[in-house]
């Protein structure tokens, strides 16, 4: 018997109850999961983003997920530079994106060397983008003259 190993990356920045799912399904599907943690480089570069909590200290909460086996820091933005230093089966992602530009091309990718792109159903109602955006409004309300005047 083959033993299914499985990959599961994101920026797992302000992590949440998605992150815990992906994970925890991935898990279900795997025999040792590998999770992957965008670096921070990475997030500015490819998502023009500033991460809130730094590489490091997501690695640290991520590997100590009861269901992760490994956890590796992407450095590259191209998934085959991650495949080529973990040789896993199976990566596994949100469905949002399923029938997307970029989840089309990871299929064919991956197709090439045997591993299987699995989905699972995106946790709409938290993300990390929604996160931000309620972090950027109390931000901005706390930098209004008098928001955080005492009585």
């Amino acid at each position: 018997m083959t033993t299914r190993i499985g990959y599961a990356t994101g920026a797992f920045d302000l992590f949440h109850v998605g992150h815990l799912n992906i994970l925890r399904h991935a898990k279900e599907q795997c025999d040792y999961l590998i999770a992957g943690i965008v670096s921070d480089e990475m997030l500015r570069q490819v998502k023009g983003i500033e991460p809130v909590v730094p590489t490091l200290e997501r690695a640290e909460i991520v590997r100590h997920i009861s269901f992760v086996d490994e956890v590796y820091i992407e450095t590259a933005p191209d998934k085959m530079d991650a495949w080529r230093d973990l040789h896993f089966t199976h990566f596994f992602k949100g469905d949002d994106w399923r029938g997307t530009e970029k989840g089309l091309r990871l299929e064919r990718e991956f197709g090439t060397v045997g591993v299987e792109v699995v989905y699972f159903p995106y946790t709409a109602h938290t993300s990390s983008t929604s996160l931000r955006q309620a972090l950027d409004i109390i931000t901005q309300g706390a930098s209004s003259p008098g928001a955080l005047a005492l009585g």
